[in-house]
């Protein structure tokens, strides 16, 4: 009997290991994303700020209608490419913040 409860309580412990490296692993993922938006953020900001000095200098509506769409196309380019890197890191955190607990089961299971 006293086996049967040394047993449950290191069940109990590589659990309780597991979910604490899986949270670590967690706010390590979340502190890579907030980085990565917090510089898209200020590279869309510094963009948006140089497109409306353009405009502001156009000589002419072609001019700024040129320099409109211009803007407008590599922000679209920029942010599908940015969603695009943002869903590969939330991949990558699950997968990360998944496997402490996988090595857990698979060493119960086997």
């Amino acid at each position: 009997m006293l086996k049967g409860f040394e047993e449950f309580q290191k069940v109990g412990k590589d659990g309780f290991d597991a979910a604490v490296r899986s949270f670590g692993e967690v706010n390590k993922g979340f502190q890579a994303i907030a980085a990565e938006v917090t510089d898209y953020s200020k590279k869309a900001f510094e963009d948006s700020t140089r497109a409306f000095e353009q405009l502001i200098g156009a000589k002419s509506i072609e001019q700024a209608i040129e320099i409109q769409s211009q803007y407008a196309k590599k922000a679209y380019d920029t942010y599908v490419a940015e969603m695009s890197k943002l869903g590969e890191m939330y991949v990558g955190l699950a997968k990360d913040a998944y496997k402490p607990v996988e090595t857990v089961f698979t060493k119960k299971v086997v």
